[in-house]
């Protein structure tokens, strides 16, 4: 009887194939849920409208109603997917989802949650940019000294960026950067990138998918990006000690100057929690690599959601895949037993990161003191319970 399944089931496999029937006939196999809510990021912002563009070929292959919810708040966003449970997947940034884990600013007091990477959403890619006319050729030549860095002053990260990580991408102790580089300050992210084509800065930080960068590499003399060598271990090794979330690549994405070059990207995540259905996850996981075809041309931010760039965004992160994407990505060959090994891994240090944190919750609440992140004795209480945890960061 098992032989007679497995080669009915073989046959069927065989049949799909060579008819190439679409995601809407695969999708008929799987009872879906009549309502499916999708949480985004507010209506301005490209994980709302990329969203919104796979969304309806979902509900239309599937017949399920779906809906996407925006939701600026992303401590809101959050609980509504693990504790209210009224959206049943997020679209968030890596980088927040590990200051959901480990409770990092505004986190600290809200109730953990362990969470699981559904699919990849989409990865916006940055560098660092000079004039066209620059003398600076490669990034080792800041080191010589007297180089004018941009620090975008109105985004702690990219101030982190500048200040922190590339001195430490470039091996030079906070002295040799502070008697080295110049700090030029910007307060917009518009100044921040004209900078170096202005005459006021050498060096800025920069996304190469903006379109003030459409503008400056169509400006007199263009620009040129410094390449950030994804083999250089060592130096990405102290690049991530300070933005751990980001993820060595080759930019492939945004203006002509900047593809090719090697850069950062920072990317942005399908989650769900750690207890949403296995087969639903399945299901979606499926849906979404086979209907890819379907979906890819509704939004730009779309096309980043293809199997081949999921496959290489999993050899780097540190966050842990939910079992139901597993069995796809394994059932299609996509995914090893190397694969389960750090998997296990970061589910194992999500559960302690989670597990720390309830225990110093519960001794909080019984101990009186104010469970707010402006408190300093709660901060101080919960930072016992999490100390000697690694943290997350990306996987070289």
């Amino acid at each position: 009887m098992k032989n007679i399944k497995k080669l009915a089931s073989t046959a069927i496999g065989s049949i799909v194939i060579a008819l190439g029937l679409t995601g809407a006939a695969i999708a008929q196999d799987y009872d879906w849920p009549r309502l499916l809510v999708i949480g985004t990021p507010g209506t301005s912002t490209g994980s709302f409208a990329s969203t919104n563009g796979w969304g309806p070929v979902l509900q239309a292959e599937t017949g399920a109603t779906v809906r996407i919810v925006p939701e600026d708040s992303e401590q809101v966003r959050y609980l509504r997917l693990t504790d209210r449970e009224d959206i049943a997947i997020s679209s968030v940034a890596a980088a927040e989802m590990r200051f959901q884990v480990q409770g990092i600013g505004g986190y600290a007091g809200v109730k953990p949650t362990a969470q699981r990477i559904m699919w990849h959403h989409n990865d916006t890619p940055w560098g660092y940019v000079v004039a066209g006319d620059s003398e600076i050729q490669t990034l080792v030549d800041i080191k010589k000294g007297g180089v004018r860095v941009t620090q975008g002053l109105f985004s702690p990260a990219m101030v982190t960026a500048v200040n922190d990580a590339l001195p430490a991408f470039l091996g030079m102790t906070p002295e040799e950067a502070a008697a080295g580089i110049e700090f030029v300050p910007a307060s917009s992210y518009s100044e921040n990138c004209r900078s170096v084509v202005e005459g006021k800065s050498d060096v800025a930080y920069c996304a190469p998918i903006s379109s003030v960068l459409s503008e400056m590499e169509g400006a007199p003399g263009s620009i040129r990006w410094l390449n950030m060598d994804p083999a250089d271990t060592k130096g990405w090794d102290g690049y991530l000690t300070h933005r751990p979330m980001l993820i060595p690549t080759e930019i492939s994405l945004g203006v002509k100057t900047a593809q090719g070059v090697g850069g950062v990207t920072s990317n942005f995540l399908y989650s769900v929690p750690a207890s949403a259905d296995v087969d639903f996850v399945y299901n979606m996981a499926k849906w979404m690599h086979g209907s890819f075809d379907a979906y890819k041309g509704t939004h730009a931010l779309a096309a980043r959601m293809s199997m081949e760039l999921f496959r290489g965004y999993l050899d780097r992160t540190p966050m842990p895949v939910h079992e139901g994407t597993v069995k796809y990505l394994r059932e299609i060959g996509q995914w090893t037993d190397a694969d389960d090994a750090w998997n296990n891994a970061a589910i194992a240090q999500m559960d302690s990161w989670i597990a720390a944190r309830q225990e110093g919750l519960k001794e909080a609440m019984e101990q009186g003191i104010e469970i707010n992140f402006e408190n300093q004795e709660f901060l101080d209480h919960m930072a016992k319970k999490t100390q000697g945890l690694t943290g997350f960061r990306s996987r070289l």
